[in-house]
């Protein structure tokens, strides 16, 4: 399948006269980390089953600038944030999907006051919208049907972007059992990443936000818990790693959970 997986850039559409209908904006976490990699691999198998028109920009991408302008540095967020929008304008990019809500958050309300202007979607919102079309649709008896699943709303989706619904409408797709946890929604609470924190050692407390999360997580005893950002991916699977639950909770992005689904 890995061989099968040919992933156009903005620059070789161009080469050859097309443009791409949407761009897929990979992330450095989608790019670097190799967890997260898996996860942009299952988000061009989806793209590429339905027969969406995407391309990435490859090594013409750059970090949004995010990390930076969270941690106090204006002036390096917006060194980054012009450079990007500098390339996304000479290519004409009118449309994003991305993974990561920091990337999302970022190109969607803080890219138009330096100039770049884009219809930016998240990944969850872009699945939803092609399960409501008929476009995906997950097999009868898929490996999700009957588990229980029980889905962690990431800070900048959730809170940030209001974007509650359509990771769990995915979800719901599924014939799965899905339980809520007792802080969900307007209520979650953060993993612990966020905020430029994934790139510093935690602050003196009693215990990590991670695995305040995780024994919320262990309380409701799900199969499966569902991540929408490569960010919460990390320390959701930290924290299954340190309760020694590897065995019980496995930590999937919705792509991911989709792509499986779908026998992608």
């Amino acid at each position: 399948m890995e061989n099968e997986l040919k992933v156009p850039t903005v620059a070789e559409l161009l080469a050859k006269g097309k443009t791409p209908d949407i761009l897929f904006w990979v992330g450095c976490a989608g790019s670097f980390d190799e967890r997260a990699q898996k996860i942009t691999r299952d988000i061009c198998r989806i793209l590429q089953h339905v027969g969406i028109n995407y391309a990435i920009l490859g090594t013409e991408e750059s970090c949004t600038g995010d990390p930076a302008k969270r941690s106090g540095n204006e002036f390096l967020f917006q060194m980054q944030a012009m450079m990007n929008i500098e390339v996304l304008n000479g290519y004409e990019i009118k449309k994003i999907v991305t993974a990561c809500p920091h990337c999302f958050n970022t190109l969607k309300n803080e890219y138009p006051a330096l100039g770049g202007h884009y219809e930016v979607i998240h990944h969850t919102q872009l699945i939803q919208s092609l399960i409501d079309e008929g476009k995906l649709k997950p097999a009868d008896n898929n490996i999700f049907k009957g588990k229980k699943i029980t889905y962690h709303d990431p800070c900048y989706l959730g809170r940030a972007n209001e974007v509650y619904e359509a990771p769990r409408k995915v979800l719901e797709s599924l014939d799965a059992q899905l339980v809520e946890l007792k802080r969900c929604k307007s209520n979650g609470l953060c993993c612990g990443a966020g905020g430029g924190q994934m790139f510093k050692e935690p602050e003196p407390g009693k215990k990590d936000i991670n695995i305040e999360r995780i024994e919320e997580v262990i309380g409701i005893q799900p199969q499966v818990v569902a991540a929408a950002c490569p960010f919460c991916m990390t320390m959701l699977k930290d924290g299954v790693k340190i309760k020694e639950k590897e065995s019980e909770i496995e930590v999937l992005d919705i792509a991911e959970i989709t792509a499986r689904a779908n026998k992608l």
